[in-house]
């Protein structure tokens, strides 16, 4: 049974605050009381037509009765425990309990776990002090900090988007024009917009706030310069509403909350470049084609996949993404999800993984049906994208952008044409790491799974190069 179809504990919890017994939600939604009281203790699948019925009875959307939110809960307990090996780590059936049956519990450890990296990273940058007294103690992973709460919000803004929505509609922007739009939108906010080389401008952009004058990079393409006059609008126009949001208790520095406000005036320029509503209806007409978008709205490949990761509207919702963008290396440098999928923050990412392929075929489009050691099955997408910052000796930036939605989504996307969603011998077996990933027979790793006790036997040579003591049954197992 697939993992989403178990959700349980998120229909008892709905129903519970609905103030409906059982048998009261089991009439009204013409079910059996049985049936449901099967379904909440996870020992029946939650099918399609019988969400839909609860979600109506219970005046809610369908996908508030998913337990994707729960999954995601229990990847991360399973980071975070093998993040910190000093701990007794419990079994993966019981943190999967845990997020299911104590969601608040779940979040509490999430919470201090997040906090003691913080105090790790803050230890170890005094001891680096105490070693060099060059400088002041460096900030603690203000980009974690933004990428998680990114994540804690699904990657959508909805005040945020709205607003973005609003001002598109009523400046009428239209793709050809819209660089020209958006400056004749700040000329009447008193800011003058000048292109000037990007030497001159250090970077893409750069705002004189006492000139009010806004300098753009002209080497940019007219699509790159339209996103940076957006972002501009948004610290100008959005201002107070960004500060709000940025008052988060994982906002623990002025640099953590300077990263924010940049995320989130980003974020406002996605939604201002591409509308919501227009763009969700573009690419469900197409089946979700990238490139067509890319043609159609006149933008790159990486900001659609951008934009196509944010379509999480509760009235309006379109295929949640997972977005990721890597380097050779296979550094992280953007990870963002509206899905289950959850980004390891130890042990690196899975080499079998078809985002790390692109880089050995530039240009071409991939495919890959990837399968989680929970069962849960993503169909992916990945392709290498490419710019340049100069001349004939400049370096190119070079980085393979990934995106993913869980297989019950997939026959939405054109990509899934041609493809065996079906047949499990046809997905390829991923993991978040190999330091948190449970599969025993993977060629690949690269280190030894943190949960469990390595084996080490000296009289005999095995075919993968780590083997651990199997996880104890759950006894409460099916």
């Amino acid at each position: 049974m697939a993992t989403s179809d178990l959700a349980g504990f998120v229909v008892r919890r709905e129903r519970e605050r609905a103030g409906l017994s059982q048998a009261a939600l089991a009439r009204r939604a013409s079910i059996s009381a049985s049936y449901l009281n099967q379904i909440e203790h996870n020992r029946r699948a939650l099918t399609p037509h019988v969400q839909l019925r609860l979600a109506e009875v219970l005046g809610i959307e369908a996908q508030a009765l998913s337990a994707d939110e729960q999954a995601r809960t229990a990847a991360a307990l399973v980071d975070l425990f093998a993040a910190q090996p000093e701990l007794t780590r419990p079994s993966t059936s019981d943190l999967r309990a845990v997020a299911d049956q104590m969601p608040d519990v779940a979040d509490a450890m999430l919470r201090l776990g997040a906090t003691r990296r913080r105090d790790l990273g803050r230890i170890e940058a005094l001891e680096s002090r105490l070693g060099d007294q060059r400088g002041p103690v460096a900030s603690v992973m203000p980009y974690e900090s933004v990428r998680d709460y990114f994540a804690h919000h699904r990657n959508y803004f909805d005040e945020l988007d709205r607003d973005a929505e609003a001002l598109a509609d009523e400046l009428g922007l239209v793709p050809r024009q819209r660089y020209d739009q958006l400056s004749r939108h700040l000329h009447s906010l008193g800011v003058d917009v000048l292109e000037r080389p990007r030497s001159l401008v250090k970077g893409q952009r750069r705002f004189d706030p006492d000139g009010r004058t806004l300098l753009i990079a002209d080497e940019l393409r007219p699509d790159q310069k339209a996103f940076q006059a957006a972002s501009q609008i948004a610290l100008l126009r959005v201002s107070g509403l960004i500060d709000d949001l940025v008052t988060d208790e994982l906002m623990e520095s002025p640099v953590t909350r300077r990263l924010a406000r940049i995320g989130l005036a980003n974020y406002f320029a996605g939604a201002l470049v591409l509308p919501y509503a227009d763009f969700l209806a573009a690419a469900q007409r197409v089946r979700y084609d990238i490139d067509l978008l890319s043609q159609r709205c006149e933008v790159s490949f990486e900001t659609i996949c951008h934009r196509l990761s944010t379509l999480q509207r509760p009235d309006s919702r379109g295929v949640p993404f997972a977005l990721v963008r890597v380097d050779r290396a296979g550094n992280i440098s953007k990870r963002q999800s509206a899905t289950p999928f959850h980004f390891s923050q130890s042990g690196g990412t899975c080499p079998l993984w078809t985002v790390y392929d692109s880089f050995s075929r530039p240009d071409e489009l991939l495919r890959q049906v990837a399968e989680m050691p929970d069962g849960r099955a993503y169909l992916w997408v990945a392709r290498t994208v490419t710019s340049t910052v100069g001349g004939f000796r400049a370096p190119n930036k070079t980085f393979a952008v990934g995106l993913g939605c869980d297989l019950a989504y997939a026959s939405e996307l054109v990509y899934s044409d041609g493809l065996d969603l079906d047949d499990p011998r046809a997905r390829t077996p991923i993991g978040m790491g190999c330091r948190v990933c449970e599969r025993p027979a993977c060629p690949q790793r690269a280190f030894p799974f943190a949960g469990r006790e390595l084996q080490v036997d000296e009289n005999r040579a095995q075919l993968f190069p780590y083997v651990h003591e199997p996880e104890p049954r759950d006894p409460y197992a099916g």
